[in-house]
């Protein structure tokens, strides 16, 4: 099977090796960064001729191939998602489908004229740890979930990397927080309550990542910095140390300690963190009701130690404990009363060994396997994903206006919209 591969950043090259790597040809590229597009273009024998610096410049070609690994930024999403299933391509598009909720739903709509399918990397689905916690879910092992308690740990690193330094500080060049980072987790909600969101509220902000926390004497750059050595932000101590493995290998091409000392110097990951140009919260709780009238808490924070998933299921009959980072999921069925016993069960899910708990690898085998008949259609194929987005947009709106919004609204006020 042959794939043209558009946006060969970090997420990109991870699907686009792993089929490679599964006998499929990535025939093309298209990146904008020359040193990535090299990369690709060496990795999978891709010639010249057919190495673009634009999604539109590879698009405007004849079709090359079966699918389309579309993985450039946010925004960039609709204007190639549909121009690649308008060619003749599926795709693997990863998350989000697009940061406006008009743009989501017209490139269902484009999927649903092409017959083209559309699997989004929400790539949690097919890791073994939130299959296992499903599967307990489904099974009744706790009886009827009525409420759901779920955290995302961003990892006061990460947040400083990908959110106030990287690609996703500004909502106007890329998406909200709660868009970028979680729309993961609003798509575990709809698949582990199997309904559809009824209403949401939602409380943030951007309160640490601003000039006025900056500690006295930080420069603009850490390259200028007196407190270099000694702030935990510096970049030499975020970078240097893990040269060769995320999130060093996002700065450059060249790992080298003076390939990354140049990029610190002279790039964005360079910056102090209380001197970017960023805007988008680093910390935000929202709270759920759903249609079957289950409940959910989504706490998403930058100020966490360890970058990790926690979730607490209560049920009538019991509660699930479950930690990401641990690998390890905790059943335990109520006693009848605070002396006796209660039963527990520790499931420990198979090691992954590819990102995101073994999702990577996972979705990828999804699409390959849809579109060699294996299977009717992927997990994550648009019109299941679609739920997850609206949820976002909706609490991003419930955010900023400090209203509780009905998701049935939400979607009456766009479709209105688009008349």
């Amino acid at each position: 099977m042959k794939f043209v591969l558009i946006g060969a950043g970090q997420r990109g090259m991870i699907y686009a090796r792993y089929a490679w790597e599964k006998g499929h040809e990535i025939i093309a590229v298209a990146e904008k960064d020359p040193e990535k597009r090299l990369t690709a273009s060496r990795l999978f024998s891709i010639p010249p001729a057919r190495c673009y610096e634009t999604g539109e410049e590879l698009l405007s070609a004849p079709r090359m191939g079966d699918a389309a690994i579309i993985a450039t930024m946010d925004r960039d999403h609709y204007r190639e998602a549909v121009p690649a299933m308008e060619k003749g391509y599926h795709l693997l598009l990863e998350k989000p489908i697009s940061p406006l909720p008009e743009e989501v739903l017209a490139i269902e709509q484009a999927a649903e004229r092409t017959g083209r399918h559309v699997t989004v990397c929400h790539v949690l689905r097919y890791s073994p740890f939130f299959q296992a916690i499903h599967r307990a879910v489904a099974e009744g092992t706790i009886g009827r979930v009525i409420t759901i308690q779920h955290n995302e740990n961003i990892g006061n690193f990460h947040m400083a990397h990908s959110f106030v330094r990287g690609n996703w500080r500004r909502s106007d060049l890329s998406s909200s927080l709660i868009m970028q980072k979680s729309c993961h987790d609003m798509d575990l909600l709809v698949w582990l309550t199997g309904s559809r969101c009824e209403s949401v509220a939602s409380f943030g902000d951007l309160t640490y990542f601003k000039p006025e926390n900056a500690p006295e004497g930080a420069a603009e750059r850490c390259c200028e910095c007196g407190l270099r050595d000694s702030c935990r932000f510096s970049a030499y101590r975020c970078y240097l140390p893990v040269a060769g493995n995320w999130p060093a290998a996002v700065l450059t091409e060249d790992q080298s300690e003076a390939g990354l000392q140049e990029a610190i110097r002279n790039g964005p990951y360079g910056r102090c963190v209380f001197h970017c140009d960023n805007d988008v919260c680093d910390h935000q709780v929202t709270i759920l009701r759903f249609e079957n009238g289950i409940t959910a808490t989504f706490n998403l924070s930058g100020f966490t130690n360890r970058m990790t998933r926690t979730m607490k299921i209560m049920g009538e009959d019991g509660e699930i404990r479950a930690s990401e980072a641990d690998n390890l999921i905790e059943v335990t069925r109520f006693a009848g009363n605070g002396v006796e016993q209660s039963e527990s069960t520790v499931i420990r899910p198979e090691t992954a060994f590819t990102g995101h708990s073994g999702g990577d690898g996972g979705i990828v085998e999804d699409f390959l396997a849809m579109l060699e008949g294996r299977c009717g259609a992927s997990a994550t194929e648009i019109h299941e994903s679609v739920e997850s987005h609206m949820m976002a947009c909706a609490a991003e709106q419930a955010r900023l206006r400090g209203e509780v919004v009905r998701l049935a609204d939400f979607r009456r006020a766009l479709e209105g919209a688009g008349k």
